[in-house]
């Protein structure tokens, strides 16, 4: 499994957001706990469903999606 694959989108849950392998722990979840200053065993132990390779994997996720953003050329 690529870690981009580990995100799924189900329209019938968490109203469609990338989630992490069909959990209803989304992408966006995960970023916000590490923004938050939590650890990966921090994560993980709150979310055992979670493996190591899931963060990874939304923060490639975000990357990518960083990465595809227009950007706006100067003045």
């Amino acid at each position: 499994m690529s870690r981009l694959d580990r995100i799924t989108l189900d329209p019938g849950k968490r109203g469609g957001k990338p989630c992490i392998r069909g959990l209803r722990i989304t992408v966006y979840d995960v970023l916000e706990y590490l923004a938050a200053g939590m650890t990966e065993e921090e994560i993980l132990a709150d979310f055992p469903d979670l493996e190591r390779a899931d963060i990874r994997a939304a923060l490639a996720f975000a990357a990518e999606r960083e990465r595809r953003l227009v950007s706006i050329p100067p003045g």
